[in-house]
């Protein structure tokens, strides 16, 4: 299982689970569940994160970028304007071209508005860019993004924050069969089946933020969570066996002793 890594925009990671960085109760919460998740990619709300803890300690001393891939995301924008110029002001801080883009189009559902995510794609692409998109379960929609040339597109298994979990499986398994670049669910997972259940359809991540931080024991659940998209790919890989009708002996029945 070791070859069986994550590549986006030409970087290989070897978790397959991304976490947010938001919601802890403080830095130290946050520290210690991002490292049992064993996640490599965080992200970093542009607009909103707090980059300094109640002590002065700041998110990279405690979670240096030597080791993670930090990855800024336009949460909070509702234009494409304003994603294409929150994230610009991310790479000039950081230098890196790795992005979340992120329009919402409604602030009950926090729906995303794929009109205007499919117009800030387009531009950040163009910019030089690695796009990873935030975008609904319509397999037409993620098959635009590829083609504009986001590096990956990350549809949603339910609204951001719910908790609900995977709604829409058949749309998810529409939109991995359509695609060359990687697949990652992002929002909507509520517990580690959810996960697993992402996973297992063929997803080549998971992405999460609420359903660690607001567990009763964010670490535990980030532990939980590790070992649920592990189990999840592999069970993918493995081949689940067909699904039947009817029973099927564990035992085989040639040879069988007669009573």
């Amino acid at each position: 299982m070791a070859a069986d890594s994550l590549i986006i925009a030409g970087k290989s990671y070897h978790s397959r689970l991304l976490v947010g960085t938001g919601k802890y109760k403080d830095f130290s919460q946050t520290h210690a569940a991002i490292v049992a998740s064993g996640a490599q990619i965080i992200t970093v709300a542009v607009r909103r994160a707090a980059v300094m803890g109640a002590k002065g300690e700041s998110l990279a001393d405690l979670l240096p970028p030597s080791h993670y891939t930090y990855l800024p995301n336009s949460a909070g924008c509702t234009t494409a304007e304003q994603a294409v110029r929150t994230l610009r002001l991310a790479r000039e801080i950081s230098g890196e071209t790795l992005v979340k883009l992120e329009v919402i189009g409604d602030g009950k559902t926090l729906y995303p508005d794929v009109v205007e995510t499919l117009i800030a794609a387009q531009l950040l692409v163009k910019e030089g860019f690695d796009v990873m998109a935030y975008t609904s379960d319509d397999p037409l929609v993620a098959k635009k993004l590829e083609d504009i040339g986001c590096v990956a597109v990350m549809p949603l298994a339910a609204p951001i924050g719910s908790g609900l979990g995977i709604q829409n499986p058949l749309n998810l398994q529409l939109i991995i069969e359509a695609a060359r670049v990687p697949i990652l669910v992002d929002a909507g997972v509520g517990t580690a089946s959810d996960a697993a259940i992402a996973m297992e359809l063929g997803c080549d991540g998971v992405l999460m933020n609420t359903a660690i931080a607001e567990a009763q024991d964010p670490v535990l659940m980030a532990q939980a969570m590790k070992l649920a998209v592990q189990a999840g790919r592999n069970a993918f890989l493995a081949g689940r066996m067909p699904r039947r009708n009817y029973a099927s002996a564990s035992s085989p029945t040639i040879g069988k002793i007669s009573a």
